[in-house]
């Protein structure tokens, strides 16, 4: 590997790359399209990262994580949508995912009524909001368990193929 670094407040495509111990001529050499000049600018924030970057970085490095960081942060549309997530291990991600579907408990019956006639009436409004929150904790969750899985296959400890025929199976039901 060549000289480390130490630029302070590096990206996250850089941090990735640099855990992995790779000098960005091994890291360009993984991806189509890349020179290590290139990277160096994307690192850098010198030249706009785009999606097919990511894309490729996330490949070569087996980093998941790199796509949501890019919608969460670097991507115009998804600052505005898309949350980024911490990395987590299992264990901790299915805990929270049962503590909020736990908190929603009986909300489901008030959320139907709520929404029955389409309307949301002032008496119901704060009521919708806290379900709504709730809601967003347990999609926050799956989407970090997603990523979780994700990271599984790319490290190989899931069984890529077994899980695609698992997802095929489920889906057919």
């Amino acid at each position: 590997m060549g000289k480390a670094s130490v630029k302070k407040n590096k990206s996250i495509y850089q941090t990735t790359r640099e855990r992995l111990e790779l000098s960005r001529e091994a890291a360009s050499e993984l991806m189509v399209g890349i020179t290590p000049e290139r990277l160096e600018r994307l690192e850098n924030g010198k030249q706009p990262i785009l999606p097919e970057d990511v894309l490729a970085m996330a490949k070569a490095y087996n980093a998941p994580i790199l796509c949501n960081r890019y919608c969460a942060e670097d991507c115009p549309i998804g600052r505005k949508t898309v949350r980024a997530i911490e990395p987590k291990e299992l264990a901790q991600l299915v805990l929270e995912t049962l503590d909020s579907l736990n908190s929603l408990g009986d909300s489901s019956g008030r959320l139907i009524s709520i929404s029955a006639d389409s309307l949301i009436k002032e008496n119901e409004l704060a009521a919708f909001v806290e379900i709504q929150a709730e809601l967003e904790r347990i999609a926050f969750a799956a989407e970090g368990l997603r990523l979780w899985v994700e990271q599984g296959l790319a490290e190989g400890r899931i069984d890529p193929l077994r899980y695609a025929e698992l997802r095929k199976r489920l889906s057919q039901t």
